[in-house]
């Protein structure tokens, strides 16, 4: 029995399908969707549009199935995304699994407070594009803030997510009616291929849209983090399914009503949070506000699910001995509270980076999108790996076999199409994380007199080492810009 098992909380109330759903939707449903407008409008027109979502749809679908099935396969593996990694490939590859995603959960807060600020900067020029010393200031206020709501129990702060997360959905799909009832369609036939204006062919248009896609569908897994406490095992994998198809049926449709009203160039260059200026155009001043209101309370309320998570995924393998014992202490109030300290401080050090960042709000955007597809491409090919060993299959029909191992390599090909759409740069910038981080790993292996590295877990280590060398040089000598 793990040392998780044995010490964990009893006072915390199990999760219900609704309430674990609601974590899904509320970890998605952040700010990206406010960026979409003018994130597409710059890349592509309608048709890339749809084509994009469609891929982004099959491809995440079929992760979401990956998440589905492998809470029914291995029941057992209740300690979130990087348990698959561990389980399948080792735990060095399990240690920067969870790396992966904690970093990709503190970049986006990072994010987001960049995000509400500039938000913020519509109403009052000091916060600008939340870049500047206010926006930090603020920023660093509101993040102690939140470190205190969730540091008093994470039941108290689930079930504030819930709420927020029906608060937040009803402006957007205000927004979609409304753009809707305004649809001309002289302006959707311009932007149905945007060929006129520049963009490129449509292979182009597509990768050009890749990261977009991915961020805004990041926290899929929210589920599987939380599984522990879900009152039945099989409620996480359905959460995770239905929380995706909402959230796809949001996402796009932002997307093709926003091209019903305004031509894209104008899409392209709306401030951002685009939906702002898209949904001001149509109804004048209140929209502003209205959809500011929204942007507040939505990203609050993603904060408030991906500081939860990044708590979790170091808490949990600190209880697993895969992290430094200290990374797994609670306070009275069962939180984990050494890891969110630390998860706290990683955001306010981010923040203070995004004073000298060109451009902080995409910076961080796609910095969070890179991080997360380590653990994604990781439990996918985790996933792969069992349908192909026939592992955990024995009682299950061949068909039910084969029909999941497929879900699986689609998956797992989709993760790695991610990695070349995010590019070089950001891969380095990925390893220039994890090489130092192999510290902790060391510290947790020394502490329970285990042996550092297998042979192929040397060869890892060594190929993330070249890398961080790589892009710690690219930074130092400028070939790696921020």
């Amino acid at each position: 029995m793990s040392a998780q098992t044995e010490t964990a909380p009893t006072a915390v109330a199990k999760m219900s399908l609704p309430t674990l759903t609601a974590m899904v939707v509320g970890s998605m449903v952040g700010a990206g969707v406010f960026s979409l407008p003018a994130r597409f409008g710059v890349a592509t027109g309608i048709l890339g549009s749809l084509i994009a979502w469609a891929i982004a749809g099959a491809g995440m679908l079929m992760l979401a199935f990956v998440f589905q099935n492998l809470a029914i396969r291995k029941p057992e593996l209740d300690s979130g995304v990087f348990i698959y990694a561990k389980a399948g490939f080792g735990d060095y590859a399990g240690f920067n699994s969870a790396i992966g995603f904690w970093a990709s959960a503190v970049a986006g807060n990072t994010f987001y407070w960049v995000f509400i600020t500039a938000t913020l900067g519509g109403f009052f020029e000091a916060f600008g594009d939340g870049d500047t010393v206010l926006a930090a200031a603020v920023s660093t206020v509101a993040i102690w803030l939140f470190h205190y709501l969730i540091a008093r129990g994470i039941r108290d702060a689930a079930i504030i997510n819930r709420i927020v997360t029906v608060f937040k959905i009803l402006p957007i799909l205000v927004f979609i009616v409304v753009l809707f009832v305004f649809f001309d369609a002289g302006v959707f036939a311009d932007n149905w291929t945007a060929y006129g204006y520049g963009l490129g062919n449509m292979d182009e248009q597509i990768r050009n849209t890749m990261l977009i896609t991915t961020f805004v569908f990041l926290g899929i897994e929210g589920a599987s983090v939380y599984s522990r406490y879900a009152k039945k095992r099989s409620d996480v994998g359905k959460a995770t399914v239905l929380g995706f198809l909402s959230v796809l049926a949001i996402f796009s449709l932002v997307t093709l009503s926003s091209y019903s009203v305004m031509p894209q160039p104008e899409l392209a260059d709306t401030r951002q949070p685009s939906m702002i200026g898209v949904f001001e155009s149509v109804v004048g001043d209140w929209g502003e506000v209205f959809i500011s209101v929204a942007v507040i309370v939505s990203v609050l309320g993603a904060y408030l699910a991906w500081t939860l998570m990044a708590a979790e995924v170091m808490y949990i393998p600190a209880r697993n001995d895969d992290f430094p014992e200290f990374l797994g202490r609670e306070n009275a109030q069962g939180t984990p509270i050494t890891a969110l300290v630390v998860s706290s401080l990683a955001v306010q050090a981010l923040l203070a980076l995004t004073l000298v960042v060109t451009d902080a709000l995409n910076f961080m955007l796609d910095l969070c999108t890179s991080l997360a597809l380590l653990p994604y491409f990781l439990a996918a090919a985790y996933a792969l790996k069992l349908g192909l060993t026939g592992e955990s299959y024995d009682d299950v029909a061949p068909r039910t076999r084969r029909m999941e191992t497929i879900v699986a390599g689609i998956a797992t090909a989709y993760t790695l199409f991610l990695f070349d759409a995010a590019g070089l740069k950001f891969i380095l910038l990925m390893t220039v994380i994890l090489a130092p981080a192999t510290l902790l790993y060391v510290k947790a292996r020394s502490e329970h007199g285990r042996r550092l590295f297998s042979p192929t877990e040397l060869g890892l280590f060594v190929l993330i080492a070249i890398g961080g060398v790589s892009g710690a040089v690219g930074l130092w000598t400028g070939r790696i810009t921020l």
